[in-house]
C-alpha cells in the first residue's frame, strides 16, 4: 500500500512538473512567436546619425557695398528620411500628391531625369555620361532605351500600373532626384525652394497625408541687381553625379550647392563657407533628439571692383552706339538705295572693356547682346534662342581679330629689338610686294617713321617692319602683352591665339609666307578678347608693367570684417631696351585722337591728350569689317584704359568721348 502510494505520489508530481513545464513552454511560445512584436518594441531600437548643416553662402556686392547677389531667409520643402514611408507604394503616394500640389500652386520642383515627362519615353539629353550615369544607377545595360529605364524604377521602387504613364514619370524622377542627391537620415533632399508662406500653410495642414514632407528655414539666394555683369556674376547649382569624383575630395555631398560660373564658381572657396554638424537621436525610426555637435560657419562676402551705375552707363552706352550705327545705316541705305537683293546689315554685337589704368582693376565690362540673371536662372531655353548668341560673353570670351590696333604691339617689337628708330622711315607708295604677294595701304605716305605710322595706320610701314622682325618675335612681344593668353580674370576668361604657323597646324589651316604680313597688322588667324585689348592698352600706359586684370576688390567674413585686400599683381614686366620705345607708341596714338570729327565724339580740346589705336579687322567674309578701339587718358598721366570692338560695325572711336564723359560723371578722381 506504501509503495503503491508512493508511486502515485511520484506520478502526480511528475504531471505536475510536466505541466508547469508545458505552460512555461506555451508562455514562451507566446512571447516569442504570438506577442513578439509586443516585447521588442518594448525594447526601444535607438541610434544616432550626423547630418550636415549647410552654411549660408557668402554675398557679392560692388565696389559701394551695394549687394549684387545676397540671401534672405525663405522656405524650402524638404523630404525627411526620418518620417517618410519605408513601404516603397505609400512612399509613392506622397511623391505624386507633393508633385501634383506644388505643380498646381505653381512652382518648379527638382527633376533632371533625363527622359521626357510624357510616353513614348525618350531621352531628353544626349550628353552620355549624363546617361551612362542613369543606366548604370538602374543596373541595365549600355543599350537600355528610355523605355527600358522606366520599366526597371516600376520594378525598382513598386511603382504600380494603376499610375498612368506620366504619373510613374512623375515618381520615378523624383525617385531618381532622391538616388542623386544621396537621400538618407544625413542628407535631406530638396524637393522645392522657396515657397511662400500661403504654401507652407498648405503643406502643413496636409502633413498627416505627407509624411516625411517638411519645411525648412533656410537662406535663399537672390539677385537683387539682375542686369549688372550677369556673365561675371554666375550662378550656384546642385552637385551632378559627373561633377562629385573631384567635389567629394573637397569635402562636398551630393546634395550640397556649387558655383557653375563667374564669380560663384572662381570665388568657391571664398563663398562657400563651412558646413556644420547636427546629431540626431533615432528611436524605433522616430527622431528622439536633436543637437548640433558643430555649428555651419557662413561664407564670406566678396566685394567686387565695378560700380553697379558706372557698370549699367557703360552697358547703355554700348547697346545706345549699336542702335546709332543701325539707324546710320539705314539712312545712308536710303540715300544711296539698296542694291536689288541687297540686305541692310543688322548690327546687334559688341563689347567694352574699361580697366583702371593703375592696376588693371575691372570698372566695367559690357558685352551686346546680353541678358539679366532671372531670364538666365527662369527661361533659359528662351534666352539661348535669342539672336545674336547673347549667352557669349563678348568683353572676356568673344575672340576677335584686332586689325590695326595691334600694330602697337609690332611697333612694340621693331622698336625694343633695334631694328627701327624713332627716325627709321619705310617708303609706301600703297602697294607692296612680298614674295608672290602684291599687299596695298590706305594711302600714299611716302616716307613714313614709326609714330606718324601708328597716326595714320600704314600698312606698308607694319610689312616692311615684319619681313625684318620674323613671326617668332611677333608671338613673343604678342604674349608679353598677354594677348593670346590666359589673363586670370577671378570669373574666367579665353585665351585665344596668335596667328604663326604653330596656329595654323592648330586649326587645320595652310600658313602661307604671305601670313606674316597679314599678322603684323592684327589680321590673319589671330584672335584675342577685348579684355586682352585693353591689357594692352593699359601695358602701354604703364610703360611695359602688365597688371593681372581682377574683378576682386576685397573680402569680408560675415560679421562684416575685412579680412583680405587684393593686392595689383604684375603679370609681366616688358624689358624695355630703348627709352624712346613707349614716347615713340604714346605720340602716335595722340595723334590718331585728333583724328576725330568735332561735337560729341570730339577728343580735341580736351584740356589734355588721349592715346587711342582704332582697327577695322576683317571678319570671316572678306567683304565685311568690324571696327576696333584702344587706348588710355589721360595720355601723360593714365586713369582708365579701355578696349571697345563692334561686330560688323564702324567708328568705335566714337565711343571714346563717351567712354571717359560716363567715368567722369560717376568718379570723383575725374579725368582732367
Amino acid at each position: 500500500m506504501n509503495a503503491f502510494t508512493d508511486r502515485l505520489r511520484a506520478a502526480l508530481i511528475i504531471c505536475g512538473v510536466l505541466t508547469t513545464a508545458a505552460g512555461a513552454g506555451i508562455r514562451l511560445m507566446k512571447i516569442q512567436i504570438v506577442n513578439k512584436n509586443v516585447y521588442t518594441e518594448s525594447k526601444p531600437y535607438v541610434y544616432t546619425e550626423e547630418q550636415t548643416i549647410h552654411a549660408t553662402r557668402g554675398e557679392i556686392e560692388d565696389i559701394n557695398g551695394v549687394p549684387i547677389v545676397e540671401n534672405k531667409l525663405g522656405f524650402n520643402v524638404i523630404i525627411q528620411k526620418a518620417s517618410f514611408p519605408e513601404d516603397n507604394e505609400k512612399a509613392n503616394r506622397v511623391l505624386l500628391d507633393i508633385s501634383n500640389f506644388l505643380t498646381g500652386e505653381g512652382y518648379d520642383y527638382f527633376d533632371s531625369l533625363p527622359v521626357s515627362k510624357t510616353a513614348p519615353f525618350e531621352y531628353t539629353d544626349s550628353d552620355e555620361s549624363v546617361l551612362s550615369y542613369l543606366k548604370s544607377s538602374l543596373g541595365v545595360n549600355v543599350y537600355a532605351t528610355a523605355e527600358n529605364c522606366m520599366d526597371k524604377f516600376c520594378v525598382d521602387y513598386e511603382i504600380s500600373d494603376e499610375y498612368s504613364p506620366e504619373e510613374k514619370r512623375i515618381i520615378a524622377g523624383l525617385r531618381y532626384e532622391m538616388k542623386l542627391r544621396d537621400f538618407s537620415l544625413s542628407n535631406l533632399f530638396t524637393l522645392c525652394e522657396d515657397i511662400d508662406i500661403d504654401t507652407v500653410s498648405k503643406i502643413k495642414e496636409k502633413s498627416l497625408h505627407l509624411p516625411g514632407i517638411e519645411i525648412l528655414e533656410d537662406a535663399i539666394r537672390t539677385n537683387p541687381v539682375v542686369d549688372v555683369i550677369p556673365h561675371e556674376i554666375g550662378t550656384v547649382g546642385p552637385i551632378y553625379a559627373e561633377e562629385y569624383e573631384e567635389l567629394k575630395n573637397r569635402g562636398y555631398f551630393l546634395n550640397d550647392y556649387v558655383g557653375k560660373s563667374g564669380i560663384e564658381k572662381g570665388m568657391e572657396s571664398v563663398l562657400r563657407g563651412k558646413n556644420g554638424i547636427r546629431e540626431i537621436t533615432v528611436s524605433n525610426y522616430s527622431v528622439t533628439s536633436s543637437e548640433v555637435t558643430e555649428p555651419a560657419i557662413p561664407g564670406n562676402t566678396v566685394r567686387l571692383t565695378v560700380d553697379v551705375n558706372f557698370q549699367r552707363d557703360i552697358q547703355s552706352l554700348l547697346e545706345n552706339f549699336i542702335s546709332y550705327l543701325n539707324v546710320e545705316a539705314k539712312r545712308e541705305a536710303e540715300e544711296e538705295g539698296l542694291e536689288e537683293g541687297e540686305e541692310l546689315r543688322n548690327i546687334t554685337s559688341g563689347a567694352i572693356v574699361v580697366l583702371d589704368a593703375k592696376d588693371n582693376d575691372v570698372l566695367a565690362l559690357a558685352t551686346a547682346p546680353t541678358y539679366t540673371l532671372d531670364d538666365y536662372i527662369e527661361n533659359y531655353s528662351e534666352v539661348l534662342s535669342r539672336e545674336g548668341t547673347p549667352l557669349i560673353n563678348r568683353a572676356t570670351d568673344g575672340l576677335y581679330r584686332p586689325g590695326s590696333a595691334f600694330k602697337t604691339i609690332t611697333a612694340t617689337a621693331g622698336l625694343n629689338e633695334g631694328l627701327v628708330t624713332p627716325d627709321s622711315s619705310f617708303f609706301c607708295e600703297k602697294y607692296y610686294y612680298f614674295h608672290e604677294h602684291v599687299v596695298e595701304c590706305t594711302g600714299y605716305h611716302r616716307n613714313i617713321a614709326a609714330s606718324e605710322a601708328i597716326e595714320v595706320s600704314c600698312n606698308v610701314y607694319f610689312y616692311e617692319l615684319s619681313r625684318l622682325l620674323g613671326i617668332d618675335k611677333i608671338v613673343k612681344y604678342a604674349n608679353l602683352y598677354g594677348l593670346g593668353t590666359t589673363l586670370g580674370l577671378e570669373s574666367g576668361d579665353s585665351e585665344g591665339y596668335i596667328a604663326c604657323p604653330e596656329t595654323s597646324d592648330m586649326l587645320g589651316v595652310e600658313w602661307y609666307s604671305g601670313g606674316l604680313l597679314q599678322a603684323a597688322i592684327g589680321q590673319e588667324e589671330t584672335r584675342i578678347t577685348p579684355l586682352q585689348m585693353a591689357v594692352a592698352a593699359s601695358t602701354i600706359a604703364n610703360r611695359g608693367v602688365r597688371y593681372q586684370p581682377h574683378l576682386v576688390d576685397s573680402i569680408y567674413d560675415y560679421k562684416g570684417n575685412k579680412t583680405d585686400d587684393v593686392s595689383p599683381v604684375v603679370a609681366e614686366t616688358l624689358p624695355v631696351n630703348y627709352d624712346y620705345l613707349y614716347p615713340t607708341i604714346i605720340n602716335g596714338m595722340i595723334g590718331a585722337s585728333h583724328n576725330t570729327p568735332d561735337g560729341e565724339f570730339s577728343l580735341n580740346h580736351l584740356g589734355y591728350d588721349v592715346a587711342i589705336k582704332t582697327g577695322t579687322p576683317q571678319t570671316t567674309s572678306s567683304n565685311r569689317t568690324s571696327t576696333t578701339v584702344i587706348g588710355f587718358a589721360p595720355a601723360d598721366d593714365p586713369v582708365i584704359a579701355f578696349s571697345a570692338i563692334i561686330e560688323d560695325g564702324k567708328n568705335a572711336k566714337y565711343l571714346v568721348r563717351k567712354i571717359i564723359d560716363c567715368y567722369n560723371k560717376h568718379y570723383s578722381n575725374t579725368i582732367s
